[in-house]
């Protein structure tokens, strides 16, 4: 965060509301509601800005500091709803190539290498489905490997078997890169330890 970053205030703005100017960013942050419950990731601004406003709370900084003409804030990497928020009821997980990464633990599901892409353990051409049970992680000399064969023709056994993972926690896995702050909220409603491979997919 450059500290050419300032805080302007708006004529019509109260001394907390705040517009970000001049912000490239892509951080995020993680939003819990008044319960502590996991909502969603929202980009850093956002975040301090529902800070200012008194909207939320800020529960983990960031470590990031902006500064502008009257002083410096911390930038949020965890905040929490100052008022609770009803939430329809979200059946199924998204399925995304990070909480993909994250369920398997960055591992190749056969072999156990890093892993760097995704295959489908019945292949689409022979009428696999898109889905939390036939997708899976993998490296890319097994995925090149296995093409479009299925295990039982190169006689590969998978190391886990695909599931799809429950709690809210994976929702917020598929929708942003994790910080490691962010686990302690996440772990309690579904989330594993994540490892750096995993992390960083």
């Amino acid at each position: 965060m450059g500290g050419g970053c300032k805080i302007y205030q708006s004529a019509r703005a109260t001394s907390w509301q705040a517009v970000l100017e001049g912000d490239s960013s892509v951080s995020q942050t993680l939003v819990l509601n008044a319960t502590y419950d996991p909502l969603g990731v929202v980009a850093e601004r956002r975040a301090l800005i529902l800070v200012l406003n008194q909207r939320a709370t800020m529960v983990e900084s960031s470590g990031e500091v902006l500064h502008y003409s009257g002083g410096e804030v911390f930038l949020p990497s965890v905040v929490k709803l100052n008022k609770f928020i009803r939430i329809p009821y979200r059946h199924s997980v998204p399925l995304s190539r990070r909480a993909l990464f994250a369920r398997d633990h960055g591992r190749c599901v056969y072999c156990g290498a890093t892993a760097a892409s995704i295959d489908h353990v019945i292949p689409r051409s022979r009428g696999g489905q898109h889905s939390w049970e036939n997708v899976v992680s993998a490296c890319h000399r097994c995925n090149h490997q296995k093409a479009d064969k299925t295990l039982k023709e190169i006689g590969w056994r998978l190391r886990t078997i695909p599931r799809e993972p429950v709690g809210a926690a994976w929702r917020i896995l598929g929708t942003g890169r994790p910080d490691a702050r962010w686990l302690t909220y996440l772990e309690p409603y579904g989330a594993e330890p994540l490892t750096s491979t995993a992390a960083s997919a």
